[in-house]
């Protein structure tokens, strides 16, 4: 099954007119190639650029600086932060930052500055899990206390996200005209066009090649046209795109934990609604059986072939591979007999011979819906819909043009969702029931007693080290788990080898394994970059 190959050619044609027309129009000073980098790498954040409400979570926030930071091999390394140490009862940290930091806007970096952002992020209470941060307080110009409510083995992790903000040019419209200590700054945004950077002159590391930057943030189609034009340096594109040659650019394909999975809510429809009147619930999918099925019934395989073109692997977990991972989640897919037969155990069975199953008179039917902007999801949700036809599932397929109306269904709808982090708190909050319902966190409303226990105790946990046996038996722990094996809250499908073309003059180093992102990621170590005739 080859669900994409190429754009048909009027498309494409119609594409790179398009975008040939969009740059034309833009206004890029005109200098050299080897001193400007133009990046079509999608991923405009629709909240802006402020790291308290989720900016640079997912990987380097490029204008903002953090206290630590993972190098290509993800080790955890110093970066504004010089000294950092966890006291023996693991409710405070103490962390000492460098005294030459300074913001683009000239002034300097303290330790104000940085409890500042960690005490704004939690009480904002967006996308920066800081649930067990008591309070940041600054004990001296350069020193930081990071007091905790309870143990968290993860908070480490959140020095390593969390970009720094100044306290005294922190407010309204900061996520649109940021000030930060990163290697770059912002001169200009023009949402849905286009964002240019300029290195930052008072960036304490080492001096970026690349003196300006500049974004587009074009759809995949006009943004490979421009590639194809030769209008920019940098372009991610979709996997069904990478095998294609692009004249002066070669193929950057770079691993990642970035994953794309089916949703299911699991618990019944009885017009129940969120407190912002959402609905909840979908009676076909609260029977695990349904969920079990599917997960035998889908040919990861054939979807990273198909659909991914080879570029990425079949994922098992939201966490394949990295040291949480238990490795008991790998199941044999595709497995069409497995999976009719745990259908009617479970007392699915097609009555009336129109092909799909049924159970006390209601038909194994669901949408599965998509941001219509994402391909891979839309073709994803496509073959999986084709798949479960061979097992009695009808699955109706939908894209949605913006994630509000996703918003709006996210708990009565399957959705394909896509996570990926380095950090094991997503784990927490895709399946913990206390984050049922929060935003995006565990939004089929998932509940089980023995893995909220092991959750608990991972994060409670003595050290990060001792944490991992927890992550592990929250999958699946011989008798019960989050995995396939057991409740099968979601069908994870694939994790993708993100892929980039870049031109054949620009060396990026070594990229790290990257997390979700949506093409930032790749900027982590952008200051390294260089460019050879």
């Amino acid at each position: 099954m080859r669900v994409f190959k190429t754009i048909p050619a009027g498309r494409l044609a119609l594409a790179l007119a398009v975008g040939l027309m969009l740059l034309c129009t833009m206004a890029v000073s005109p200098v050299l190639a080897k001193d400007t980098l133009t990046l079509a790498i999608q991923g405009e954040p629709e909240d802006g650029y402020d790291p308290t409400l989720g900016w640079g979570r997912y990987g380097s926030p490029l204008f903002q600086s953090t206290l630590l930071r993972r190098d290509e091999n993800l080790n955890i390394v110093k970066d504004l932060a010089t000294r950092y140490a966890l006291s023996q009862d693991g409710l405070t940290w103490t962390v000492t930052i460098r005294e030459d930091a300074r913001f683009s806007d000239g002034t300097p970096l303290t330790a104000e500055d940085v409890a500042y952002t960690f005490n704004t992020a939690a009480k904002v209470g967006g996308k920066v899990d800081l649930m067990k941060m008591d309070r940041a307080e600054a004990t001296g110009k350069y020193e930081i206390e990071f007091r905790l409510t309870s143990r968290d083995s993860t908070f480490v992790n959140r020095f390593i996200s969390l970009g720094i903000v100044p306290k005294a040019a922190h407010g309204q419209d900061y996520a649109r005209k940021p000030v930060g200590s990163g290697p770059y700054m912002m001169v200009e945004w023009n949402e849905g066009q286009q964002m240019i950077a300029q290195a930052n002159p008072h960036y304490y590391g080492d001096k970026p090649f690349f003196k300006r930057l500049v974004f587009l943030f074009t759809d995949e189609d006009t943004s490979f046209a421009a590639a194809r034009a030769g209008k920019v340096d940098v372009v991610v594109v979709p996997q069904a795109l990478a095998v294609q040659t692009i004249p002066g650019m070669k193929l950057h394909p770079v691993r990642s934990v970035d994953n794309r999975g089916l949703m299911f809510p699991t618990v019944p429809d009885k017009g129940e609604k969120t407190a912002d009147g959402l609905p909840i619930g979908n009676n076909v999918t609260t029977d695990p059986a349904i969920r079990k099925a599917i997960n035998v019934a889908i040919d990861r395989k054939l979807l990273v072939a198909g659909v991914l073109e080879g570029f990425g692997r079949p994922a098992y977990g939201p966490c394949d591979g990295l040291p949480w991972d238990n490795p008991a989640n790998v199941i044999a897919d595709a497995d069409t007999e497995s999976a009719r037969k745990i259908l009617a155990d479970g007392g699915w069975k097609d009555s009336d011979g129109d092909g799909i199953v049924e159970k006390d008179g209601l038909k194994a039917e669901f949408t599965i819906i998509y941001p219509a902007t994402r391909s891979i999801r839309q073709y994803l949700a496509l073959a999986c819909a084709d798949m479960l036809k061979n097992i009695g599932i009808n699955a109706l397929v939908e894209g949605k043009r913006s994630w509000d109306e996703i918003r709006q269904l996210k708990h009565s709808r399957v959705v394909v969702f896509g996570w990926g982090s380095h950090d094991p708190i997503e784990v927490y909050h895709l399946y913990s029931s206390h984050q049922a319902g929060e935003g995006y966190n565990n939004a089929g409303f998932y509940t089980n007693p023995k893995v909220d226990e092991y959750l608990d105790a991972a994060l409670a946990a003595d050290s990060y080290e001792a944490s991992l046996e927890f992550w592990k038996k929250a999958q699946w722990d011989g008798k019960t788990g989050f995995n396939a094996r057991g409740d099968a809250p979601w069908a994870w499908l694939v994790n993708l080898d993100h892929t980039y073309f870049i031109d054949e003059h620009l060396d990026v180093g070594v990229s790290q394994v990257e997390p979700h992102g949506h093409g930032w990621p790749i900027t982590a170590n952008i200051q390294k970059w260089t460019w050879k005739d």
